[in-house]
C-alpha cells in the first residue's frame, strides 16, 4: 500500500466574500488583490451558499447585515452541513453591535468579528493564518481518512488471506491469528491466541524449548526461516501438511510473522501423478516403472526372510494380427479383457503389470517350490487361449511365458526380468502357448543370438552380403528362364553362414529393410548386365521378406530401380512367402494389385508350407506358384507327398499359374514332374547359386540327355534361401 501522503489542493486558498452591497465587494476585491489566494464574490447569502456547495472554500469574509438573509443565517446554514461546517467565518460589519449580537456571531460560528474600518494588513495576516489553518485540518482529515483505510485494507487482507497468519511474540505465545488459521486447524481464532506457536506442529523435532528452535534463533538474526515440508496438528488430532515461512517484524514491535501455507491439495496431486506415473492408462495395471518398484521392494524384503517368489513374462500369440486386421480399438478392447482375466488367476497380493504393447509380467511372491509358478503359468495360458468374439468376428489368441525364479535365476530386478524374457522367447521358438523355465543354457543361447545380430549390423555396414543366382529351367525344353537372386553372408571369421540362421533374424530385427533395397537394386543391375547374351526374355526373381512387403515404400523402390536401369516390368519376379501374404488379407490383395500395375511378375515361395486358403488364393493378383523343395525331397517316396505336389501342379495349372518346382535333384525327380504338367524347376541338378560371373556363363539351353548319361555327384544338402 502507498505511503500516506498529505494532498496538494490549491482549492483551499479561495476566500469568498458575501456583501449586498456591490461596491463594498469591489472594494474588498481591490483590497485583497495579489494575495495567496484567489477570490470569488456573492452579493447574497443565498448566492453565497450556491457558491459553498460548487466550490471548495476555504475562508468565508461575511457581512452581517444583508436583506432577506443576514449574515448569522448563513453561518447557522453553514454549520449545518457537513461540506460547509468546519469552513471559518470571519463577520465584517459597519455598525457596531452590542456584546450579545458579537457572542451570537460567535455562536454561529464565526472565529472572528471585524468593524470597519479595519487595518487591511492585519486583515491580510488573519486571512493567512486563517487559511493555514484549513489547510492544516484538511489535511490531517485527509491523513487519519488514508489512515482508517489503511487500517481497513491491512485488517481485510489479514480477514481474507487464505493462506493461515499468526504473529509471535518473542516468548514463541501467539498473539494474533488470522480466521485462515483457525479454519485450518479446525478451531478458533481465541483457541489459538496465546498458545505456545511449537505445540501447532506436534512432531517429535519440535519439541524443544522455545529459546532452542529455528524459529527463535533465525528471529533473533533477523533472518526469514522457511519450513517446505512441515504438519500441523489440526484440533481433532489430524495432521496437516503445510509449508511454514517465518519473519522478523520490526525491532521494536519484538516479534515475528508466521505463514503457513495448506499444502493437502498439492500433496493428494503429487500422489495422483505418481500413481499415473507408475499405472498403465489402457488396464489399470501397473506400467513397466510400477513393475520394477514393486519387485525391487519385494526383492528388499526377501533378502531379509530368505523366501522365494518368481517372476512370469507374458507375450500374447497372435495379437498383432488382431491388432493390424481389426485396428487399435480392437486390440485396446482385447488388452483390457485378458488384463481382467490374468487379475483373476493370481493372489491379491501378486502383483500384475503391463510392461509393453501385448507384454504382461507377474511378480508371484513366497513361493514354496519353483513348480507352483508353473501351475500359475498353465492356468494363465489356458485363460487366454480360448476363442473370442470381437466385432463379430470370432478370433482365438495364445500366451508364451517365461518364468525366473529367485534366487537361482537372478539376484536383482535387471537380472531377473532379463531371465525371465529370455525364457518367454524360447517358449515362443518351442512353439508357442507354452512356458519356459529360465536356464543358464538359454542365456548362453541368447548372448550367441545377440552376437550374432552385433555381427549382422557390422556385415551391413562393411558389404559382407552377396547375391548368388540360381537358374530356373523349363523342364521339358531345357531353355533356360531366369535366375533366383539368394541372399549369402561370408562371414569375416565364422566363414558362409547358413540362410535359415541370418535370414529369420534379419527379419525379426528389421535389419532385412537395410539390404532389401540393395538386394533389388544389385538383382535389377545383374539382370540388365545379362540381357545381351540371355535376351529380353530373362527372369530374375527376388526374394521379398514379410517385413518388406508391409512396407509402403516397396512399390516406390521397384519403380525407381525399373526407370534407372530402363527394365520391362515383366523382367523382375517378386517371390513373397506364403505366410507374408496372410498377415492382412484386404492389404495383401491391395499391395499385389498395386504389383500388377506395376507390370512385374509376382510369385508365392514355399507354396504348399503355410496356412493359407485356397479360398483367398482364386482373388490374388499371382504368376507363379513355387512348390517347396520339401516335397520335392521325398515325393517319389511319399504318396502323400505326391499327391500335395500334383494338386499344386494341377491347381497352378487351372489357375493360370507357372509352377516351379525347387530343390530338385535326381533325374528322376525331373521326369516325375514332367510326367505330372509342372513347367519349370530350379535345383542341384542344374547348378546350385552360383556368383554372377559362373551365373553369366551359365548356357542357354540345358541338354537333358548329357545329364542322364552323367553320374550325378553326392550332394551336399541345398543351402535354405
Amino acid at each position: 500500500m502507498a505511503d500516506l501522503q498529505p494532498r496538494e489542493n490549491p482549492l483551499y486558498n479561495i476566500l469568498l466574500v458575501v456583501d449586498d452591497r456591490q461596491e463594498n465587494l469591489i472594494a474588498m476585491e481591490a483590497l485583497l488583490d495579489n494575495g495567496d489566494w484567489q477570490v470569488r464574490t456573492a452579493d447574497s447569502g443565498e448566492a453565497a451558499l450556491r457558491c459553498l456547495l460548487e466550490e471548495e472554500i476555504g475562508l468565508v469574509l461575511l457581512d452581517v447585515q444583508m436583506p432577506r438573509m443576514d449574515g448569522f443565517e448563513v453561518a447557522r446554514l453553514m454549520r449545518c452541513s457537513p461540506l460547509t461546517r468546519y469552513t471559518p467565518i470571519i463577520f465584517i460589519s459597519a455598525i457596531a453591535h452590542t456584546q450579545d449580537a458579537v457572542l451570537r456571531g460567535y455562536t454561529s460560528g464565526a472565529v472572528d468579528f471585524i468593524l470597519k474600518p479595519f487595518d487591511p494588513q492585519v486583515l491580510r495576516y488573519k486571512i493567512q493564518s486563517l487559511l493555514a489553518h484549513e489547510r492544516n485540518r484538511r489535511d490531517l482529515l485527509h491523513l487519519s481518512q488514508q489512515l482508517d483505510s489503511a487500517r481497513a485494507f491491512n485488517a481485510s487482507v489479514l480477514e481474507n488471506a487464505a493462506e493461515g497468519i499468526v504473529v509471535v511474540g518473542e516468548d514463541g505465545l501467539i498473539s494474533f491469528a488470522n480466521p485462515a488459521m483457525a479454519q485450518m486447524l479446525q478451531c478458533s481464532v481465541g483457541d489459538l491466541e496465546g498458545r505456545p506457536l511449537l505445540s501447532l506442529f506436534g512432531s517429535p523435532e519440535m519439541a524443544v524449548e522455545w529459546r532452542f528452535s529455528e524459529f527463535y534463533r533465525h528471529w533473533r538474526q533477523g533472518l526469514t526461516y522457511r519450513l517446505h515440508d512441515a504438519s500441523l496438528q489440526t484440533l481433532g488430532g489430524e495432521r496437516l501438511p503445510v509449508a511454514v515461512s517465518c519473519s522478523p517484524l520490526p525491532r521494536a514491535q519484538r516479534s515475528m510473522v508466521v505463514i503457513a501455507l495448506d499444502m493437502s491439495v498439492v500433496r493428494h496431486l503429487h500422489a495422483q501423478l505418481e500413481s499415473q506415473a507408475i499405472t498403465d492408462a489402457l488396464t489399470g495395471l501397473l506400467n513397466r516403472r510400477g513393475f520394477y518398484q514393486s519387485l525391487e521392494s519385494v526383492l528388499a524384503r526377501i533378502e531379509r526372510n530368505g523366501k522365494r517368489m518368481a517372476v512370469l513374462y507374458l507375450d500374447l500369440d497372435g495379437f498383432k494380427l488382431i491388432n493390424d486386421s481389426l485396428g487399435h480399438d480392437a486390440g485396446d478392447h482385447v488388452l483390457r479383457r485378458v488384463a481382467e482375466q490374468l487379475k483373476s488367476c493370481l493372489r491379491p497380493y501378486d502383483v500384475l503389470a503391463r510392461v509393453g504393447g501385448d507384454e504382461f509380467t507377474a511378480l508371484l511372491d513366497v513361493l514354496e517350490h519353483p513348480e507352483d509358478a508353473a501351475r500359475v503359468a498353465e492356468k494363465l495360458i489356458e485363460l487366454v487361449s480360448v476363442r473370442q468374439r470381437i466385432e463379430g468376428i470370432d478370433v482365438t489368441l495364445g500366451a508364451s511365458i517365461g518364468i525366473a525364479c529367485y534366487p537361482e535365476c537372478g539376484q536383482s530386478v535387471d537380472g531377473l526380468m532379463r531371465a525371465a524374457d529370455i525364457a518367454m522367447y524360447e517358449a515362443k521358438r518351442a512353439g508357442r502357448q507354452q512356458y519356459r523355465f529360465y536356464s543358464p543354457e538359454m542365456n548362453g543361447r541368447a548372448r550367441s543370438r545377440l552376437m550374432l545380430e552385433e555381427s549382422l549390423r557390422n556385415a551391413i555396414e562393411h558389404s559382407d552380403f552377396h547375391l548368388v543366382y540360381q537358374p530356373q529351367i523349363y523342364l521339358e525344353s531345357g531353355r533356360l528362364r531366369g535366375f533366383e537372386a539368394l541372399l549369402r553372408w561370408e562371414h569375416r571369421v565364422a566363414g558362409t553362414v547358413a540362410p535359415n540362421v541370418f535370414i529369420p533374424l534379419l527379419e525379426e530385427t528389421r535389419l532385412i529393410n537395410r539390404l532389401g533395397d540393395w538386394v533389388i537394386r544389385e538383382g535389377a543391375n545383374q539382370c540388365k548386365t545379362w540381357l545381351p547374351r540371355f535376351g529380353e526374355d530373362l527372369v530374375i526373381s527376388l526374394n521379398v521378406s514379410p517385413v518388406q512387403f508391409s512396407m509402403p515404400q516397396l512399390l516406390s523402390d521397384l519403380q525407381r530401380v525399373l526407370d534407372d536401369l530402363q527394365l520391362r516390368p515383366s523382367q523382375l519376379e517378386v517371390e513373397v512367402t506364403e505366410s507374408a501374404l496372410m498377415q492382412d488379407l484386404e492389404q495383401t490383395r491391395k499391395k499385389l494389385q498395386q504389383l500388377r500395375a506395376l507390370g512385374v511378375r509376382i510369385a508365392i515361395d514355399d507354396f504348399g508350407t503355410g496356412y493359407s486358403s485356397l479360398a483367398y488364393l482364386r482373388h490374388f493378383e499371382l504368376d507363379t506358384l513355387k512348390v517347396d523343395r520339401l516335397f520335392i525331397a521325398s515325393m517319389l517316396d511319399s504318396p502323400r507327398d505326391a499327391a500335395v505336389v500334383s494338386t499344386i501342379i494341377d491347381l497352378g495349372r487351372h489357375l493360370g499359374l507357372e509352377v516351379i518346382a525347387e530343390g530338385v535333384e535326381t533325374m528322376a525327380q525331373r521326369d516325375w514332374l514332367l510326367d505330372h504338367g509342372c513347367a519349370i524347376m530350379q535345383g542341384f541338378l542344374v547348378a546350385p547359386g552360383m556368383a554372377a560371373a559362373a551365373a553369366g556363363a551359365f548356357p542357354m539351353q540345358v541338354e537333358w540327355g548329357a545329364l542322364r548319361s552323367t553320374p550325378v555327384p553326392a550332394l551336399s544338402p541345398a543351402p535354405s534361401p
